[in-house]
């Protein structure tokens, strides 16, 4: 097991900046007036332990740093939590939030590796994020470089068949640098997984693939970074974490509502929005 930090003040601080990218995310969807809340705020906790809980090595000054780790956010809609991060992290001005999805911005309504600093591809149909990290994990093991990449997949987005030929290809090549974590909040933009086109068990799937299966409260920090840590000292093995978590997590109307897959608050439910974000 790869140890990581897990005091109490930086466990503080983790949980700060995931509030801070919770009101980032309802402040970027309701001034553009569109955009996917539900989704990452939903994965909000999981970026902030990565970003600021020195699981990822990266730097912001260098995103472009050869040895750096690399993650993916496969559901590429929920772009808001990564640009909220990145841009928390120092790899661009804060002030771009603003900017999201208006004609100019590089922030768009999905990632592109080309116009913002720290986005490693370009993602957006669902899918196939996995099968590129599939490339970068294989290309770090080919080229004898010690990076690990990491990869967000939604659940609903593992009903795609490409998924599971990349998972497949994971464990044939034995890519213990790889690790995905399934955002499992039960809702996908047509109501609950479990109706539209169930995808669980999930990590009775991933194991039979040949995965080593971890789970963990998507919203427990101590626990994201125990095993994060965990992940992170497998051998011979790529891995997966299936985080339980909530749709809309920290805005009690979008909480378990499938309508806030992609729709963005107007300015009522945006002021109470940041009122319960805020809230001490």
């Amino acid at each position: 097991m790869h140890k990581l930090g897990n005091n109490e003040s930086q466990i503080r601080f983790i949980e700060q900046k995931a509030r801070e990218i919770r009101i980032d995310i309802v402040k970027m969807t309701g001034k553009a007036g569109s955009g996917h809340p539900g989704g990452s705020l939903s994965a909000a906790d999981i970026v902030a332990a990565l970003y600021f809980g020195d699981v990822l090595r990266v730097r912001p000054g260098e995103p472009d740093w050869p040895d750096r780790d690399r993650f993916v956010l496969s559901k590429g809609h929920a772009a808001p939590v990564l640009y909220a991060a990145l841009a928390r992290k120092g790899f661009f001005p804060v002030e771009w939030l603003d900017t999201l999805r208006q004609l100019g911005s590089p922030l768009q309504g999905h990632p592109d590796c080309k116009q913002v600093p720290g986005v490693e591809v370009s993602t957006g149909s669902l899918g196939q994020g996995l099968s590129m990290a599939v490339g970068m994990a294989l290309a770090g093991k080919l080229g004898r470089k010690d990076y690990k990449v990491w990869v967000l997949l939604g659940d609903g987005e593992c009903q795609e068949g490409q998924v599971w030929e990349a998972a497949m290809a994971a464990s044939h090549y034995k890519l213990d640098n790889l690790i995905a974590i399934v955002d499992h909040n039960g809702l996908q933009i047509d109501g609950k997984t479990e109706d539209v086109m169930s995808v669980d068990p999930l990590g009775d799937k991933f194991k039979a693939f040949g995965w080593q299966v971890l789970s963990v409260d998507g919203h427990n920090i101590p626990s994201l970074m125990e095993v994060f840590g965990q992940a992170m000292g497998v051998k011979d093995k790529p891995t997966v974490i299936v985080a339980e978590t909530v749709k809309g997590k920290g805005v009690s109307f979008m909480e378990n509502q499938k309508d806030w897959h992609g729709k963005a608050p107007d300015a009522a439910q945006l002021e109470q929005a940041l009122k319960e974000l805020t809230a001490v």
